[in-house]
């Protein structure tokens, strides 16, 4: 099995996996409640669709890389919803039930949005090219590897609690075993393409990434858990329907390389990030208890 077979075997497993695990955790009430309120869900749409795009345009006209390379960059800013964004929510301690609804709402606006977002936005930085969107495959993607799994993942926990408390926990374990493997997998295939990217190239992706989690914690309103959500799923771009449309239209240019360079990016620093915001959850109470404590001290005096 050569590498390309097998990052699309692993990239499909892990994520109908992740797609099981997260729906095997949340209530469906709770996913449809993460619609509410509508002030919320508006932002939401405004972080992904307009304002990360905006950016990335911005830093593109900023770097000016090569056309194909801004069109790999490009199509992951157009490509929200990842599936990583409901777990890495998890680790930041922000709200899961509405990650994963944001998560289902994106996906499924995206087989429409991303490609008239795209039609719009690539001749400003690949004038010339002749974009051709395989709706079909990404229509495909959407419901084969996010939304029936999800699917599959809810009604389970709804009809069969019990069942659900025995396997949430080995699906949930299984989930971050793939999705660790389908990191490793893809850093050692294109290891040598990756290499060969320059400091600059990795300060601009870094700078990406801060921004759009700038855009989507501005955007999550005053609630500390909603802001770590909102900043998570803002920053992970859905790089597997972003590979899919790279692939389809750009295949053996550049862009398919920006598409899973940015994407690690955006996983790795989204993560770290959710393991300080993690800590800083874990930390405030104390601070909270120990501020509590010297007021009484102070009432007592």
């Amino acid at each position: 099995m050569n590498a390309p077979t097998l990052i699309a075997l692993l990239n499909v497993t892990a994520l109908v996996t992740i797609m099981l695990s997260m729906g095997l955790r949340v209530d469906f009430k709770d996913v449809l409640a993460s619609a509410r309120p509508a002030r919320l869900l508006a932002s939401g749409l405004l972080a992904n669709y307009v304002l990360a795009p905006a950016v990335t345009l911005g830093l593109l006209y900023v770097f000016r890389p090569a056309p194909m390379v801004s069109a790999g960059f490009l199509i992951l800013a157009v490509c929200p919803g990842a599936p990583v964004g409901p777990p890495i929510t998890a680790v930041a301690k922000g709200d899961v039930p509405r990650a994963v609804g944001m998560m289902l709402i994106l996906a499924g606006l995206s087989a429409i949005i991303s490609p008239a977002l795209l039609s719009v936005l690539l001749p400003r930085v690949a004038p010339g090219s002749a974009l051709r969107i395989d709706y079909p495959a990404i229509v495909r993607i959407l419901l084969v590897t996010q939304l029936l799994p999800l699917t599959v993942g809810l009604g389970v926990r709804r009809a069969a609690p019990a069942l659900v408390r025995r396997i949430d926990k080995p699906v949930g374990l299984l989930a971050n075993a793939l999705l660790l493997s389908l990191v490793v997998v893809i850093v050692v295939a294109q290891y040598e393409t990756l290499a060969a990217i320059r400091l600059r190239g990795w300060m601009g992706m870094g700078l990406l990434l801060l921004a759009s989690l700038g855009v989507g914690w501005l955007c999550g309103g005053r609630d500390l858990a909603i802001r770590k959500t909102m900043a998570v799923t803002t920053a992970t771009r859905n790089a597997a329907v972003g590979l899919v449309i790279a692939t389809s239209n750009f295949g053996g240019t550049p862009a398919v390389t920006a598409v899973v360079a940015y994407g690690l990016v955006s996983i790795v620093g989204a993560l770290g990030c959710a393991l300080l915001l993690g800590k800083f959850a874990a930390v405030e109470p104390k601070n909270a208890h120990a501020q509590s404590d010297r007021d009484r001290s102070h009432s007592v005096v």
